[in-house]
């Protein structure tokens, strides 16, 4: 699925780059077949799950 010479390092997201992106739909699929999800979730290719981090809602400021 990647297109680097050699397959996109697990441990370097900084060198994962998108090949398919779906703002409408909220994700976005990474180059080692990863999905990132704009809630910040991820679905990784071995199945693996990663959870939103969600701020607690009292952290979150008020409106003005």
């Amino acid at each position: 699925m990647c297109s680097h010479q050699s397959s996109c390092p697990a441990a370097d997201t900084s060198a994962l780059h998108p090949v398919a992106a779906h703002p409408e739909q909220g994700w976005t699929l990474l180059c080692d077949g990863s999905i990132v999800f704009d809630d910040t979730g991820e679905l990784h290719p071995d199945g693996s799950v990663i959870p939103p981090h969600r701020t607690p809602v009292e952290r979150l400021a008020p409106a003005a």
